[in-house]
């Protein structure tokens, strides 16, 4: 027997039960089966208990919530009809997952009786996400969805065993979709009664380094995306050079060394640890150290994380501050010493390697960017996150945050998330992204006008193509001339694509400076309240050939060390 709760009700109630937790912001793409969450959620707003966000493709919405979890640091739900809309939502899903970000997708459904019929917008929904979410659970229509949502928010939340991430409550519901006569947005008693609450995250205590150890090591520390200044706190104390990328927010302080991607050519056979934080997702030179036999390593985690499965790591899992200590030693006289004066010889090669002509490589736009961070800074992922790898020269304290989509490093939604960020911090935001990666996602520009607009710098550096893949073994094959224009037809995908015609289009600002000094001065003169396009056009021609040259020179450099 069917059971009278209309849809609004049990949309009214879930909503209740999301504020009260202390959720602040929903996104919401269009549809008519998630209509009901729809007029709850625009309740709840005119009550002054969330920020509802539009979005008119739930891709975008996707990304766009992963960006304002990351910076608002609680969880974002997302609202979606049913159908293949929910279906867009599976990128942002697996980032989430391996980046231990917290969504909430709350899907709506057809109700049970129009499941396996054939019935239009009708699927399998609730088992859609596989093992990307932290829990997928379904309300059958006209069912209470109290316990449910509860147990959504808890593993949401996770704690010291289940890491944070996302999570499906995949919503069947009845017609009627819409609210009951004579029912008014300003009035609903459910919304103001309600008390908005205080999102508790996962206590995670700060760990002290304080410990001096007896023994002495020639042992680095690396810190991967998301460390934080827990790297650099620990390296500092023991005096010890640090590897930091940089998305880790550990880039800073005289420990950290910008170029050490190029120096372990020279240095990795004096190494004898590795102290891990983070996750290192960027080069293979990283990656050998770690896997070096010859080399000790061991991981920082004090709690559990989300982008590798438990014992299929080689490092040593470490959560006690003075165990990573004993682990690590106090640098030898002269170990910290012998990386800077490499750092140095190092910095000298790549400067003199930037051509002087009146162009712009990506070393150069990243150092730029880097520079000049007054806000949070968002790196795409592919050829330009590599760039700021060697370029970004680490300032003495830490500066803005760092964000980048590294939990799956995919070119996925990158202006979504930007936007996202931008929305969620408050602040003016920059993201740097390759043409590649801007076009994938360029439908993001499209805000509607009711949506407030942040103030969001996109720098595309365009090179017509993706030139990541040339620094790869596939350079090499095309360089061979096997394969003929297979390589740059497949993989480089070449484009003419008109980013100011697309700035027109979607009524942003476009600027093109020329060279490093109109960069600058281009991003000195930010405005509030906009996005703006900022193409950096670029020949990619050279792009392997540049890089093989600067790793030769670099990994001819002396070792001074002992």
């Amino acid at each position: 027997m069917r059971s009278p709760r209309p849809a609004i009700r049990t949309a009214r109630e879930v909503l209740a039960g999301l504020v009260s937790a202390g959720i602040k912001h929903l996104l919401l793409s269009p549809g008519s089966r998630s209509a009901p969450l729809a007029y709850a959620a625009a309740e709840a707003e005119a009550a002054g208990l969330l920020t509802l966000h539009v979005r008119i493709d739930e891709r975008s919405a996707g990304f766009y919530a992963l960006g304002l979890a990351q910076s608002t640091g609680t969880p974002v739900g997302i609202v979606v009809t049913s159908g293949t809309a929910v279906g867009e939502l599976l990128p942002a899903v697996m980032e989430a997952d391996h980046s231990g970000t917290p969504l909430l997708v709350l899907s709506a459904d057809r109700p049970e009786e129009l499941q396996g019929t054939g019935a239009s917008q009708t699927t399998l929904q609730d088992p859609l996400f596989a093992n990307h979410t932290r829990a997928s659970l379904s309300v059958p229509a006209g069912e209470n969805p109290g316990q449910a949502v509860t147990t959504a928010l808890q593993a949401l939340a996770g704690d010291r065993q289940h890491s944070a991430g996302p999570v499906q409550l995949n919503l069947q519901f009845r017609e009627p979709l819409t609210p009951e006569s004579g029912s008014r947005l300003a009035a609903q008693e459910w919304a103001s009664q309600l008390q908005p609450g205080h999102w508790d995250q996962v206590d995670t205590p700060e760990p002290s380094w304080v410990d001096e150890p007896a023994t002495q090591h020639r042992t680095v520390v690396i810190a991967g995306h998301q460390a934080g200044t827990q790297a650099q706190a620990f390296a500092k104390h023991l005096g010890l050079p640090l590897l930091a990328e940089p998305s880790s927010n550990a880039r800073f302080s005289e420990q950290a060394l910008a170029h050490y991607r190029l120096l372990l050519a020279v240095a990795e056979e004096h190494i004898e640890k590795v102290v891990l934080f983070g996750r290192p997702t960027l080069s293979r030179p990283v990656g050998r150290v770690l896997a070096n036999p010859k080399i000790s390593t061991a991981i920082w985690q004090p709690q559990s994380v989300s982008w590798y499965a438990p014992g299929r790591r080689r490092e040593q899992v470490i959560g006690e501050a003075e165990q990573l200590q004993q682990f690590a030693g106090r640098a030898p006289a002269g170990w910290l010493q012998a990386w800077q004066e490499l750092e140095a010889q190092a910095h000298s090669v790549a400067e003199a390697a930037q051509p002087t002509q009146r162009t712009l490589t990506g070393y150069q736009v990243a150092r730029a960017l880097w520079e000049q961070r007054t806000g949070p800074l968002f790196i795409g992922s592919s050829n330009i996150v590599r760039d700021f790898d060697l370029a970004a020269v680490p300032a003495t304290t830490a500066g803005p945050r760092v964000y980048a989509n590294r939990g799956l490093a995919g070119i996925d939604g990158s202006i979504s998330t930007a936007l996202g960020i931008a929305r969620g911090s408050g602040q003016a935001t920059r993201a740097i992204l390759g043409d590649i990666t801007f076009l994938h996602d360029a439908s993001a520009l499209l805000l509607a006008p009711d949506e407030p607009t942040p103030t969001l710098d996109v720098v595309i550096f365009n090179d017509a193509g993706g030139a990541i893949f040339s620094t790869l073994e596939h350079g090499q094959v095309h360089e061979s001339g096997a394969y003929g224009r297979s390589v740059e037809r497949l993989f480089a995908t070449p484009h003419q694509a008109q980013i100011k015609a697309l700035a027109r289009a979607y009524g942003w600002s476009y600027a093109a400076p020329q060279d490093y000094a109109e960069l600058q001065q281009v991003l000195a003169d930010q405005q509030p309240d906009q996005v703006r396009l900022i193409e950096v056009r670029a020949d990619r021609e050279q792009r392997r050939a540049q890089g093989l040259a600067l790793e030769q020179r670099v990994a001819s450099l002396p070792w001074t060390g002992h």
